[in-house]
């Protein structure tokens, strides 16, 4: 997300096109993330909501009073931030509805790459009334918050709603490869082991579909950690791995492990690292993840990784394992594993 949208969010205010909140106001700001200044006599309260974990300790770094999901109502204004995902900046402005009071303003912004000119127009002609403005890269629109008989069906049109994977995974919106298997993750899965009976980790686990799959190809295992950054994700493979492996004992850490190391030490690492950060490719995320999995893996242990085929992570392994290899690939997709 670039800094300029957060310039964007807030320039309506800036300007003096709209009033700044005021002394006991309280501003719901969804999407959240660190950087951004207020503007002159915005003495609102700001309750900001930030699920993902290095935006979200970039906000308690920055002294915010931050939580992983909405939470109350009846605040006076809100503010969306946009991201790259239509079905996450759509449940956004729903929960946006949801909690402000009627005649509440509530602000949208994002790029041209978040699809904010279609948000924009399809908002425009519910015929709410408003304004926009383009700045800084970016278009920020508002609306004031309606009547509940308005408002309604719009927060059941928009809201997130969980989706069901193959008959047996629950996802939803927002997260990574949310309606359907990923396509390298399956690769993956196709060469994990079935005879594997030590402790195993999941980095960058999402909703759980790889360590289901461990778990039904090797029953034996002792045990599977799923770190995720993302907070919903997390909670979502919670639920998948009670239902589609309730025997393996697990545990769930929120972490972003491009800065966090875990705790323990593992057998097998298992790990699709996420690779974009915004619309462009960022190598540097996925290798981030592959060095801290060489640092949390036991001597002797494996870490087995499935990437584009065009990411350079071969550098990278020679770096941190002492033996690598690759174990198949595909016209998309490598399959690379890391012992030490």
């Amino acid at each position: 997300m670039s800094r300029d949208t957060l310039k964007t969010l807030f320039y309506p205010f800036d300007n003096g096109t709209l009033p700044s909140p005021g002394e006991g106001e309280r501003v719901l700001f969804l999407g959240a993330e660190a950087g951004y200044r207020l503007p002159e006599g915005f003495a609102g309260t700001i309750d900001a909501v930030q699920p993902l974990k290095p935006l979200h300790k970039a906000l308690q770094a920055a002294r915010a009073n931050v939580t992983t999901s909405p939470e109350g109502d009846d605040y006076d204004a809100a503010l969306v931030l946009c991201g790259k995902h239509k079905g996450e900046n759509e449940d956004r402005i729903a929960e946006a509805l949801k909690r402000t009071k009627i005649g509440g303003t509530i602000v949208v912004a994002g790029g041209k790459e978040d699809g904010i000119q279609s948000l924009r127009k399809r908002f425009y002609q519910l015929g709410w009334g408003g304004d926009s403005l383009p700045k800084y890269h970016g278009v920020a629109f508002w609306f004031g918050r309606p009547t509940d008989a308005d408002a309604n069906a719009v927060i059941e049109r928009y809201a997130k709603k969980p989706v069901r994977v193959e008959g047996r995974f629950d996802a939803a919106p927002g997260m990574f490869s949310h309606d359907r298997i990923d396509a390298g993750s399956e690769l993956l899965a196709s060469r994990l082991p079935t005879d594997f009976t030590g402790h195993a980790a999941d980095f960058g686990a999402g909703w759980g579909y790889l360590s289901v799959m461990l778990a039904e190809k090797s029953p034996g295992l002792k045990g599977i950690d799923l770190f995720e950054a993302d907070f919903h994700a997390l909670e979502a493979a919670r639920g998948n791995l009670a239902v589609n492996a309730p025997k393996i004992p697990t545990r769930f850490h929120w972490q972003d492990l491009t800065s966090e190391e875990p705790r323990d030490k593992f057998d097998l690492i298992i790990m699709n690292p996420p690779f974009h950060e915004s619309q462009a490719a960022e190598p540097a995320l996925g290798a981030a993840m592959i060095r801290m999995a060489a640092k949390a893996v036991k001597i002797g242990g494996r870490v087995m990784i499935v990437a584009n085929r065009g990411l350079p992570y071969e550098p990278v392994m020679t770096e941190a394992f002492k033996e690598w290899g690759e174990t198949c690939r595909n016209a998309r997709f490598k399959v690379l594993w890391g012992r030490r």
